[in-house]
């Protein structure tokens, strides 16, 4: 009986659990794992108040993944842009009545969570540039009149997003962006115009920055000018990596985390905390997860026979990539601090379910890698 229930598709449950895609989701657990251990330490031994919560937040989050990889692509391909202006209007009620933290205005209030629609208007923005781009033409990406409203998509919820203010989740959506219109094969002279432009504007976004992004900036190029203020927070970072070494101190015996010295320890600085007690070998298992999931989505990507398919499940991966460079390079000192978790590591119910969103969408497009979509946008 169970292998003969349909779900309006041309495959049984049966057979879309048997094209799931196992291997990312023992990924996938594998690093919520190491998230999960890594909270309970940065809690001196204890489940509350972080992971306990963030185990919840995950088994919930999970469930999801797995009815929104079961449902049909073609029914993500029809709410693809609906999705979109959910996510827009989501950000608009954050400007009117959003829940302000850390001197931003960010979150809304469910009672039982912060939800940040920006987290999820990453995965919209995916979404909507795959099916635009999907019924594109080789004739269509060479028109840069074509490509005007792939831009705004991208721009819209950045205007936003930047008025709450948050710079990193920003350039993330517009890194993001960039990435799925030279996916979908746009010519590379858009973008060295894009490029110059960019730099060419960098005086004018200075101005515009707020007072604590430029002391980021400034804090990045000389951190020991104010080691104990605006410098703080990369200096103990630093210090708790290089103390760790190759084998770490032991788990539960990182001092820097234990003493209090490392801040944020539970969302930003997690990747630190990790590698003070597990050291470098600790760090590169933790690294090496995060690859081979990038490789499997990757592999996903390759194997779609249609375009929405591919370029989703790509972009997808770039954004959850994004979210680890930048989250290693910022608690290294390679690059200013931004405020990005590290996905399905750091303490946090709206990113940790993004995640999951997102990797459910990906393994949706590896069952259905072989359905036939409409080429209309």
């Amino acid at each position: 009986m169970f292998d003969t229930v349909k779900l309006n598709t041309d495959q049984t449950i049966f057979q879309k659990l048997q094209n799931m895609g196992w291997g990312l989701i023992i990924l996938i657990c594998v690093l919520a794992c190491i998230g999960f251990t890594a909270l309970y330490s940065a809690a001196q031994g204890n489940f509350d108040p972080w992971a306990s919560k963030q185990i919840v937040r995950f088994l919930v989050g999970l469930v999801g993944l797995f009815i929104i990889a079961l449902v049909d692509i073609k029914i993500w391909y029809r709410l693809t842009y609906p999705i979109f202006i959910v996510g827009f209007i989501s950000l608009i009620i954050v400007e009117i009545m959003g829940h302000t933290g850390m001197g931003a205005q960010r979150w809304i209030n469910l009672g039982f969570i912060q939800l940040q629609p920006s987290e999820f208007m990453k995965i919209a923005v995916v979404m909507s540039l795959a099916r635009y781009f999907h019924a594109a033409g080789q004739d269509d990406m060479k028109s840069f009149k074509f490509l005007i409203p792939s831009l705004v998509f991208i721009l819209l919820p950045v205007g936003l997003v930047l008025l709450q203010p948050d710079l990193g989740t920003s350039l993330m959506i517009v890194m993001a962006g960039i990435t799925m219109i030279f996916l979908a094969g746009a010519p590379i002279w858009i973008f060295l115009v894009g490029a110059a432009a960019s730099a060419a504007s960098l005086p004018v976004a200075w101005y515009f920055m707020h007072s604590y992004q430029k002391q980021r900036v400034m804090t990045f190029l000389n951190p020991e000018s104010d080691p104990l203020g605006a410098g703080y927070h990369i200096t103990q970072s630093k210090i708790a990596l290089g103390s760790g070494g190759i084998e770490g101190k032991g788990f539960l015996e990182g001092s820097q985390s234990r003493l209090n010295f490392l801040p944020e320890k539970q969302t930003d600085f997690i990747f630190t905390l990790w590698a003070e007690e597990w050291g470098l070998m600790g760090g590169i298992f933790l690294l090496v997860i995060i690859a081979l999931i990038l490789l499997y989505g990757i592999i996903i990507s390759m194997n779609c026979r249609h375009a929405f398919g591919r370029l989703l499940a790509m972009g997808l991966v770039v954004n959850f990539s994004l979210y680890v460079f930048i989250n290693i390079a910022m608690v290294m000192g390679l690059i200013p601090v931004v405020g990005a978790p590290l996905p399905l590591v750091s303490y946090g119910g709206t990113s940790m379910l993004a995640a999951l969103v997102g990797f459910g969408l990906i393994l949706s497009c590896n069952i259905h890698r072989d359905s036939k979509l409409p080429r209309m946008q």
